[in-house]
């Protein structure tokens, strides 16, 4: 049987087809490698000076990458947002998972916004030890500030770095501020009580609590509350404020145990329903007294040159780790000592002591 011959019309619709195909691929080639184009570290400044919160995520992006091409574009980028820096209150909230972060930022980034400020909220989420993944969800939880034009939300894995923020936090902080928010707020993971990362780059340190749920015994523990600046107990509303109020006396009672703060700022204890927006007001009241106490003492121009330290600090363990573990040398021989400790040949520490013994003859 003849095989039957394709008519012109159905040899026009194939040709169209295979055109819009080949269109469609190339678009989306051409997308991807304008995503792939990196601008230069000077016309991000521009834009990052400008506002563009867009630029602002490209320049986060940018300082928290690990590829080696990406470092020096970063350092040029953070020195020259370090010389365009703009006056701004650095607070830290932090508090265990549930405690209602999320809602509290939200409710407290609107009503600054309201007041006239910009606000900055780099919130820092837990990353899996396993998975190497994580959910990055905070913009989902805070959908009106998202909305907000004058606030900017930037969520980032906290990865391998302890304290409850993530390892260039205080870098994004630095480009948050020559974009001009004058009030950068830092979610902490949530770790509980070693989040003394966060209370190192931050001018004022928020704890979140929750009543009914043993925190009250949490009042006698050194720790995380001994540098909380505040404790706001959250979720104070409904068949929960009687809770609230007897927590507050508590929290209260605890306080006054504890030595006077080289700031001498007495903490306080404050109630808040931020999901009924209550207390919100009287939080901010709150910091607005402790940052005018401590420029008038002259602590807060103390407390940035500390956090400069930590930064400088901070920033030698990361590059030492950095070199450690990118020497090829040191990667391969790694495997070899795993397997010797894996077959009791050698301790952890003998192995530890001989790979950085290898690393010190290696620099």
């Amino acid at each position: 049987m003849k095989k039957k011959q394709p008519t012109k019309s159905a040899l026009r619709e194939n040709e169209g087809v295979s055109n819009q195909e080949a269109t469609s691929k190339n678009a989306i080639l051409q997308l991807k490698k304008k995503r792939l184009e990196q601008p230069s570290a000077a016309t991000l400044l521009e834009k990052i000076l400008n506002r563009n919160t867009a630029a602002l995520s490209q320049g986060i992006t940018l300082i928290e990458s690990h590829s080696p091409i990406h470092k020096e574009k970063a350092h040029t980028l953070i020195q020259s947002c370090l010389e365009h820096q703009k006056p701004s209150i650095r607070i830290g909230i932090t508090g265990v998972p549930g405690v209602g972060k999320s809602t509290f930022i939200e409710a407290l980034g609107t009503y600054l916004t309201e007041l006239g400020s910009q606000v900055a909220v780099l919130a820092v989420d837990p990353t899996s030890t396993l998975s190497k993944g994580s959910i990055l969800g905070d913009k989902t939880r805070m959908d009106a500030l998202v909305r907000n034009p004058k606030a900017f939300i930037r969520p980032s894995a906290a990865g391998d770095a302890l304290g409850g923020v993530a390892r260039h936090t205080r870098e994004a902080i630095t480009l948050c501020e020559a974009a001009g928010y004058d009030v950068i707020l830092i979610e902490t993971v949530g770790v509980g009580q070693s989040e003394t990362a966060v209370h190192s780059m931050v001018d004022f340190f928020l704890l979140l609590k929750l009543a009914g749920a043993g925190d009250e015994l949490q009042g006698i523990k050194r720790g995380i509350i001994e540098m909380a600046d505040a404790i706001i107990i959250n979720k104070a509303d409904g068949n929960n404020l009687t809770a609230a109020k007897l927590a507050k006396v508590e929290f209260n009672r605890a306080l006054h145990l504890y030595p006077a703060k080289a700031s001498n700022w007495t903490p306080k204890v404050v109630l808040c329903s931020a999901l009924e927006n209550k207390g919100i007001d009287a939080a901010w009241t709150l910091i607005s007294d402790y940052i005018e106490q401590a420029n008038k003492e002259g602590y807060f121009t103390k407390k940035r040159q500390e956090q400069n330290t930590f930064w400088l600090l901070q920033s030698i363990e990361n590059q030492l780790k950095d070199q450690f573990f990118q020497d090829e040398v040191i990667a391969e021989e790694l495997k070899t000592q795993k397997a010797l400790i894996a077959a009791n040949k050698r301790s952890p520490f003998a192995a530890a002591e001989y790979l950085l013994n290898l690393h010190k003859t290696r620099t």
